[in-house]
């Protein structure tokens, strides 16, 4: 019973850390893993290892709680080639997550601190619309990037964000792309991590507690719309992720430095 209680507290917090990250991402259309994981990894609540597991479950309820609340149009063919890519990176980001959790724990803090960081630079400074749509290529690329950071951390974001906000193309349909993308990412990894036996009992508690949490928020949201501002809404989860990435940063410098 005391072992119990002792782990009550820590999944209470993250439970919370998974409230905000989630109704981040209704307001943002990205960046669910990318809040999760730093604040987890602030609170110094679980690993990354487990906290990116759990995460890539949950974008998946995400994901699908979503496409249910809002029925539409899935872009399979914008995307494909984006989702091919980030297939060979999902599997190139898991290796290096095998290598370097072995031996450079404050290296993977450091590197997710300049991904969040490098997402809030991303988000507030996105530039102007491209004339016309990207070829397959750029698709590709930018997905093969983006599946490396999801391997990683379950955080595909920064990458196809920064690429999927420049086109010349609806904003719900760049929302509904980017959680196709992130969704896939994610059953990619879990089909990878699962039966390699790099899925915890502790990842799998955190993602079992938190899922309510999700399916609940997302559709109070779809409800409940905000009526904030996109600008005021863009440097508000701007300035979350710029904060959270920089305390990993320097937590991970000062650590470094002493060992």
């Amino acid at each position: 019973m005391q072992e119990v209680l002792s782990q009550a507290g820590p999944v209470l917090v993250f439970m919370a850390c998974v409230a905000l990250a989630t109704y981040a991402q209704n307001l943002t259309g990205f960046a669910f893993s990318l809040i999760l994981l730093g604040l987890v990894s602030v609170f110094h609540i679980a690993s990354v290892s487990d906290t990116a597991n759990a995460a890539t479950v949950l974008s998946l309820i995400n994901a699908w709680t979503y496409f249910r609340a809002r029925p539409g149009v899935v872009p399979w063919q914008l995307m494909k080639p984006a989702l091919n890519g980030s297939t060979v990176g999902v599997i190139v980001g898991l290796m290096l997550l095998t290598w370097l959790s072995g031996g450079a724990v404050n290296w993977l803090r450091g590197l997710l601190g300049v991904s969040i960081l490098g997402c809030a630079v991303l988000l507030v400074l996105q530039g102007k619309p491209l004339p016309v749509v990207s070829g397959r290529t750029s698709f590709a690329v930018i997905g093969g990037l983006s599946g490396v950071l999801g391997g990683l951390f379950s955080s595909s974001g920064p990458p196809i964000v920064f690429h999927m906000y420049r086109q010349p193309l609806d904003r719900e349909l760049v929302r509904r792309a980017l959680l196709l993308m992130f969704a896939f990412n994610s059953l990619v990894r879990l089909v990878i991590v699962v039966p390699t036996g790099h899925f915890s009992w502790h990842a799998a508690l955190l993602a079992g507690c938190a899922m309510p949490v999700v399916y609940g928020v997302t559709r109070v949201h779809h409800r409940l719309p905000n009526k904030l501002r996109p600008r005021t809404l863009k440097w508000l989860v701007g300035g979350l992720l710029a904060a959270a990435g920089s305390t990993l940063i320097a937590s991970a410098w000062v650590a470094i430095a002493h060992g």
